[in-house]
Parts: C-alpha cells; structure tokens; sequence
C-alpha cells in the first residue's frame, strides 16, 4: 500500500512540478493538442460514416426482415465506436509522447536536472533520428499489446455481472500499467533501459506503477483533460523512473513532505 500511495504522489508532483516551469508547461501542451485533434476528427468521421460503413460489412443482414436488420447494424455501430474510444484512450499517451518526442525529452531532462545531487541528467548519446526510431518501434509494440487486451477487455465485458463488475476495474488497471510504460519510456530511453527491461522493472513494483497510472488513466477519460495533464505526467513518470533506478534526489527546501523522494532515498548534504 505504501507504493500504491508514492505512486499517487509522483502523479500530483509532476503536476506540481510543471505548474512551477510555466514556460515548459506551454510546450509540453502542443503535442497534447495536435494529438486530440487528430482523433477527434477521427472519432467525428466514424461517428458521420461508421453506420454506412457497417453496413457495407454485412451485407447478408440486407434481406432481413425489419426491424432486426436495423438493430443488428445499430448495435455493431455502437459497439464499433465505443472499442474505437477505449483504443482512443489506450493509445492517445503513445500517439502524444511520439509527436512530441522533442518536447517530452527536454521536459524529462530538466526534472532530471532539477532533483539530481550534481545537477545533471543522464543522455542517451544517440542522434535524434536514432530516439524518434527507437521511440516509435517501442511505441507501436506497446500499442499493439494495449489493443490485444482492450479486445480481450471488451469481449470479456459482455460476461453477465463480472463483465459490468470486475472486467471494468481490471481495465483499469491494465490501462494505468501501459500509460505508465509508454510514460516513464521518456526517462529510461535516455538510461539505455530497452523495452523487455523497462517491462521487468515495471511488474516488479506493480502497486507503485497503479498507483501512478490507474488515476491518470481515469483522467484521460474526460474529455480534453489528457491534454492538460500529459506535461505533469510526464514530469511524474520521470520521478517514477528515477525510483524504479534507486536514483538519489537532492534534498529540496521547497518539499518538506518528501514527496519527490517518496519511494526512495533522499540525498544528504
């Protein structure tokens, strides 16, 4: 419980973090932006077309009778949408951190700077064509993992009673565990942790990986709130990041609670 609690406060210092680096805060809002636009558009055709586009895939429901043909396609329709929104919010974090790759990084870098004892933030040393490769392949692995299991999620959903009851939480909780990977990615690509290490790291403290994600997760799902929030998450996941490593964090005068250090040890003077 004492991880599921410092990963809850990681969430709350990132936001802290960016609301005290204003000029940082505004460029880590564009990827966010570009991002909701693109899939609000997406959302909005689907929701123009999708009834026709149903309809052109089930062609053998043109000869039955009514009102049954009309309810078969309106219920894909809707079941169609509502998957396109829960992969919506699975892979939004994905899609953002890889259009704003430039801007997460620099912002990452400088909470690194900001809590290490020497003032200094670890570098990949790798061109930034190299980054933004490594970054899309890993990012197209975990988004096809998150896809796997909201189809799995989605189908287990229409199981009487654990599908309206026990299903949603578990997917909540698988949906915290891949925003924090693809999150705290920004931190430990720049450490050299590949992908299958970052994964090993993540599952050996899960509660704190909840306790981070699963929130943030739940505040993705209001509307437009991932946009203003993704710059903080991207601070925490560096916090985070720096406690799954054992990184020391320099003592602050600023944090009498402790909360940048809240999963591991403090530096002393």
């Amino acid at each position: 419980m004492r991880d599921l609690g410092a990963g809850f406060r990681y969430l709350l210092e990132g936001q802290r973090w960016v609301a005290r680096h204003g000029k940082s805060y505004g460029f880590g809002l564009l990827p966010g932006l570009i991002t909701l636009v693109l899939y609000a558009a997406a959302l909005v055709a689907l929701a123009l077309w999708g009834e026709d586009a149903v309809a052109w895939a089930t062609p053998f429901a043109d000869d039955w009778a009514s009102p049954w043909a009309g309810l078969f396609r309106g219920f894909l329709t809707a079941v169609l949408f509502a998957l396109a929104m829960l992969l919506a919010v699975l892979t939004f974090t994905a899609v953002t951190l890889l259009i704003g790759q430039p801007f997460y990084e620099s912002l990452s870098e400088q909470v690194d700077r900001d809590l290490s004892p020497d003032g200094t933030a670890p570098e990949s040393g790798l061109p930034l064509w190299r980054e933004l490769w490594i970054s899309a392949r890993d990012s197209l692995r975990i988004v096809v993992r998150a896809v796997v299991w909201g189809v799995l999620l989605f189908a287990l959903g229409f199981v009487p009673v654990a599908g309206q009851t026990v299903v949603p939480v578990i997917g909540f909780f698988v949906t915290g565990f891949f925003l924090t990977e693809e999150l705290t990615a920004v931190a430990l690509q720049r450490r050299g942790v590949e992908l299958r290490d970052r994964l090993t790291l993540l599952r050996s403290r899960k509660t704190l990986v909840w306790g981070f994600g699963t929130p943030l997760g739940l505040a993705f799902l209001v509307p437009f709130v991932a946009v203003f929030l993704m710059p903080g998450a991207v601070a925490g996941a560096t916090l985070l990041a720096r406690d799954l490593r054992g990184e020391q964090n320099r003592d602050r005068d600023d944090d009498p609670a402790g909360a940048l250090g809240a999963g591991g040890d403090r530096a002393r003077p």
